[in-house]
């Protein structure tokens, strides 16, 4: 198979960058070769799987080589967020193959677009799967947080571009991933309700306009857990027949950013960020960015995470204004307010241009602030539950009124 760059999954803890965009707990980074724990030098077995597994399997691999006997999630239900021990429980009935190592990966059940991947070394890498003794059970143990949408893990094993291959079709999910337990389903989904504009806003930066006191004011919240957050950011949306209009006021002490040419990986410094699935199939969307210098970046995706296409220009016009000294850290600044007009035009998969009275797109409203300019501090208008700005069945539903 070709590897999956891995998800860390510490929860709470994680500090990663993604292609496009980033948050404090966004992956995937490169892979890194991760060290047993100081009191597992040696391979673990079992003479059979515990009696409680939660998920009861009995796929065979590699041609009845190996056998995966089930899983046990702890708690069974969590919410969303909440850390969830996962435990995997294989069989070797023949010696297995050589150097094929183990993978982990959340995805929608729906689609099969990944959500988390938790790949790691089985057993901490004390356990090559060449090193299985045949007849014992091997169990593996690791945490994940419980998605905010329902999810199911699959799992198997992967050698450069292969994956040792499932026996029975009807025990994976088409691509030689084994089906594993299910994970509860999250919270339900935010609605925005957008109204029609009598006049488009003027663009420049402030939020004086009646379309903006006439749109309904939302308050973000951390994107992974959905927590009060440290710096106020409210966002709000209208539209006319030819644009999607967006502002943001972004509560901020010192505003700052490096990076001034347009579709620089902004998502790396102070930024907002509209996320569009216009036709909500999960699959195509555009993703919208704005920086207090009023520095844009627009790209464009055919699938989850794949083949952005920053050559993509959304035609969208924006305008920034500061109340504070940009780039200064030795003074106290207090916001920065931002205006994206967006031609529906230019987006993926507009089903009507003009939307209609009740057209429903999936859609969500980020800002990453960096808290001393270090730590970082997600956002969002629907939380994730995962670090991935990207979780598509995560995004929230925008009505048009």
């Amino acid at each position: 198979m070709r590897p999956f760059r891995p998800f860390a999954v510490a929860l709470l803890t994680l500090t990663l960058s993604l292609v496009a965009c980033r948050d404090e707990q966004a992956g995937p980074r490169p892979r890194t070769q991760r060290l047993p724990p100081a009191e597992q030098t040696q391979l673990r077995t079992l003479d059979a799987a515990p009696a409680e597994l939660t998920y009861r399997s009995g796929a065979t691999l590699g041609g009845g080589a190996v056998v995966y006997l089930g899983s046990r999630v702890t708690p069974a239900q969590a919410k969303a967020g909440q850390p969830v021990v996962l435990a995997h429980y294989f069989q070797a009935v023949r010696p297995p193959p050589p150097d094929f190592q183990f993978f982990v990966h959340i995805i929608d059940p729906a689609s099969g677009q990944m959500l988390m991947n938790a790949d790691h070394e089985f057993q901490g890498g004390v356990a090559p799967l060449s090193a299985w003794p045949v007849g014992k059970v091997l169990e593996d143990t690791h945490t994940v947080p419980m998605p905010g949408t329902e999810a199911r893990v699959v799992l198997g094993f992967w050698r450069g571009d292969e994956r040792l291959a499932v026996d029975d079709s009807r025990h994976q999910d088409g691509s030689n991933r084994v089906l594993g337990p299910t994970l509860g389903a999250g919270p339900e989904l935010p609605e925005y309700k957008a109204h029609r504009a009598k006049k488009a806003p003027v663009l420049d930066g402030v939020l004086d306009d009646e379309a903006w006191k006439e749109a309904t004011a939302v308050v973000l919240q951390g994107s992974f857990d959905g927590r009060a957050v440290n710096l106020r950011t409210e966002a709000r949306l209208a539209y006319d027949d030819a644009n999607l209009y967006v502002s943001f006021d972004a509560e901020d002490p010192d505003i700052w950013g490096t990076l001034l040419k347009r579709d620089d990986p902004i998502y790396n410094e102070e930024v907002v960020e509209v996320f569009l699935d216009a036709n909500a199939d999960g699959r195509t969307y555009n993703e919208l960015q704005v920086s207090p210098h009023n520095v844009i970046f627009d790209a464009y995706f055919p699938a989850r995470r794949q083949g952005m296409d920053t050559g993509w220009d959304s035609g969208m016009k924006t305008a920034v204004k500061v109340r504070g000294t940009l780039d200064n850290p030795s003074d106290r600044d207090e916001r920065w307010t931002v205006e994206m007009q967006i031609p529906f035009a230019r987006l993926a998969e507009v089903p009507n241009v003009a939307p209609k009275k009740g057209d429903r797109w999936r859609f969500n409203l980020y800002r990453l602030e960096h808290l001393n300019r270090r730590d970082v501090e997600g956002q969002a208008f629907s939380p994730l539950f995962v670090g991935d700005f990207h979780a598509l069945p995560r995004f929230g539903w925008l009505t048009f009124e």
